[in-house]
């Protein structure tokens, strides 16, 4: 099993470790990418893939770790768009 199948798989038990880092990684797996705006961009990031699909996620701060009910928006949201 590859390391990115290992991370989705932990990804979709909802853990409450999850780096940033690792959710940008599995969206990207997924095929989104952060679409950059302006200069700083806030902390509200914005992914898409190259169907137009958007998801909209605040990254956390001052620490890494991304919140548990962002994790299932993710989740919903990836179902919605038939990627899992």
């Amino acid at each position: 099993m590859a390391k990115i199948d290992k991370l989705v798989e932990r990804f979709l038990t909802k853990p409450r470790d999850l780096t940033w880092d690792e959710m940008v990684s599995i969206l990207s797996h997924f095929g989104f990418s952060e679409i950059r705006t302006g200069k700083t961009g806030g902390s509200r990031r914005k992914f898409a893939n190259s169907k137009k699909n958007i998801i909209s996620l605040h990254k956390p701060h001052p620490g890494n770790i991304v919140k548990v009910y962002a994790i299932r928006e993710v989740i919903n949201a990836l179902s919605q768009f038939g990627k899992l």
